[in-house]
């Protein structure tokens, strides 16, 4: 029995030994490791707050489209293009007062709120969305070079046929007849056969007297006339209609 408790002794010391090497480290790591718990737990707190605010300043910004109440409008965009910039529902936000500010006939704050889309969207369709509404504003303005500029902007490949044909309005509305009719036959060549809105662009370049030789290589066999008035927004490659509401849960 006395050798037992010998050995449990050693082992007893052995431990105590072995604590004191190693108690400043295990107690940092348990100190680490608990902060790290916690500090999780509070992100996630926060960002679900976060969440819950942005959607309230976007639901209020909603509202105020419906009412067209452009003040109450215009302090929940800043509101959150200020404290939720990196949210989605910002730039929707900012969509929903430029179009308030361009009935209202404040194109300068229209495209103020476009602007910002561009600069600060993180999702890339926002953004083009944005820049081809702001070159419309800008040609509207006959600001040709600024809005020849805006459509220089890399932008996905489904949007090569809208930009071109925006871009074609933009070269013949400052009389650079050949190079809008250039536009017009890219914009052609971009978009399906079958969209109503190439027969729209197709109106407008017979109308600069293109040659009837590439006008005919370029007109879908069943095509028919249309009168030049766009066709609805809703076909696929229509002119991108402003975004209401994120797609998904707002990214943090």
């Amino acid at each position: 029995m006395a050798v037992y408790d010998l050995e449990e002794q050693d082992q007893l010391d052995d431990l105590k030994a072995w604590w004191v090497r190693w108690r400043n480290p295990i107690s940092m790591a348990i100190i680490v490791a608990s902060v790290g718990v916690i500090g999780f737990q509070g992100w996630r707190w926060w960002t679900g707050k976060q969440a819950e605010e942005a959607a309230a300043l976007f639901g209020a910004v909603t509202q105020a489209t419906r009412a067209n109440d452009l003040p109450k409008a215009r302090d929940a965009v800043a509101q959150l293009t200020s404290r939720f910039a990196g949210t989605g529902y910002a730039p929707r936000a900012a969509f929903f007062l430029a179009k308030m500010d361009f009935e209202s006939g404040d194109i300068a704050a229209a495209k103020s709120q476009l602007q910002w889309v561009i600069d600060h969207a993180g999702e890339p369709e926002l953004q083009e969305v944005a820049r081809y509404r702001l070159a419309e504003l800008q040609l509207n303005e006959k600001q040709y070079g600024e809005a020849l500029q805006t459509l220089d902007a890399k932008h996905a490949e489904s949007f090569d046929g809208l930009y071109a044909d925006l871009r074609g309005d933009a070269l013949v509305a400052s009389g650079r007849i050949p190079e809008g009719r250039a536009a017009y036959q890219s914009a052609l060549a971009k978009f399906d056969p079958k969209s109503p809105y190439r027969g729209y662009v197709q109106v407008k370049l017979e109308s600069l007297g293109a040659d009837p030789g590439v006008a005919a290589a370029l007109t879908p066999p069943a095509a028919t006339a249309i009168a030049p008035t766009p066709p609805a927004a809703s076909a696929s490659d229509a002119a991108p209609a402003l975004p209401t509401q994120p797609a998904a849960a707002p990214k943090q």
